[in-house]
């Protein structure tokens, strides 16, 4: 009689045993930080049987195999379970109080911001017209780092073309500012313009590398909605790597969820999940 520890869930197209299930989350985590819970199971198998199919394997245990020796294969693993929702201007908010900030920056310039969980794009470009905004310039003092572990996203936010329904619910003064309408058969897409591309610097970086190719000091972090992907220890793991990045009035921008109480000792709360080094002094505005 087989274990209960390594038992296959009938009608799926492959082999797919909760030892199989642990060896992925494990695999995730050392790689990308991930914790998954044994909730996302599903999730999983959804998303990897596809790589099964592609790369021809007819088992889960051959997959990861497969994964040891393969180096792009590996990196398409972690691609297909990273989540990436976002929008322009999710969690409007904090694009408001950057706006405020940089107003006040006066002669402190260049400002540099780092956008550390990217996407396709849509925070750094949000940050971007925030930044044009702020100045009324399409050349705004700024340098805006994007990154993120997912190379296929990073992609997409490179080329700056999405479909028109993703800025539906933006200003259509603000649209008619800093995208580009496709004509012909691209007439459902837009494109940023150039010179808000030109801020953004995309590239790839894993918040667990040992060194980050991202140097200091930044005026702002944007690492929001990531960090609930991650356990405590590796929060404040990366919390540590943050703090020496940010200048002293440097701010860090989080999720909506998230709070990090556990890293008090690196960061306090200026309220409304925007947080500052610890050792930033009290009485500034």
């Amino acid at each position: 009689m087989p274990s209960p520890i390594d038992t296959a869930v009938p009608l799926r197209e492959f082999q797919f045993t909760t030892a199989d299930f642990d060896k992925v989350r494990k695999l995730i985590h050392q790689q990308a930080g991930i914790s998954l819970s044994a909730a996302k199971q599903d999730m999983v198998y959804s998303r990897l049987s596809r790589r099964l199919r592609a790369c021809g394997d007819k088992t889960f245990a051959d997959y990861l195999g497969r994964l040891e020796r393969d180096k792009a294969e590996a990196e398409t693993f972690i691609n297909s379970l990273t989540t990436n929702l976002t929008s322009f201007f999710r969690e409007a908010h904090h694009f408001d109080i950057l706006a405020e900030r940089l107003k006040q920056a006066g002669e402190r310039q260049p400002i540099k911001i780092w956008c550390a969980a990217a996407s396709t794009g849509e925070e750094p470009y949000s940050i971007a017209m925030t930044a044009c905004e702020a100045f009324n310039t399409l050349t705004p003092p700024v340098q805006i780092i994007a990154s993120d572990i997912d190379t296929h996203v990073l992609a997409q936010g490179q080329a700056g073309v999405y479909r028109a329904d993703r800025v539906e619910r933006m200003d259509p003064a603000r649209v008619r500012r800093f995208f580009l309408k496709g004509v012909g058969s691209q007439a459902e897409q837009v494109r940023v313009r150039p010179e808000l591309q030109r801020l953004v610097s995309f590239r790839k970086l894993n918040l667990l590398d040992a060194r980050y190719s991202i140097s200091g000091p930044l005026d702002y972090i944007f690492c929001r909605n990531v960090m609930i992907y991650f356990d405590k220890p590796t929060q404040y793991a990366i919390l540590q790597r943050f703090s020496p990045l940010l200048k002293p009035e440097g701010w860090l921008f989080a999720g909506h969820s998230e709070s990090f109480l556990h890293a008090a000792d690196l960061f306090r709360s200026r309220g409304r999940t925007v947080y500052e080094r610890s050792d930033a002094p009290r009485d500034r505005p």
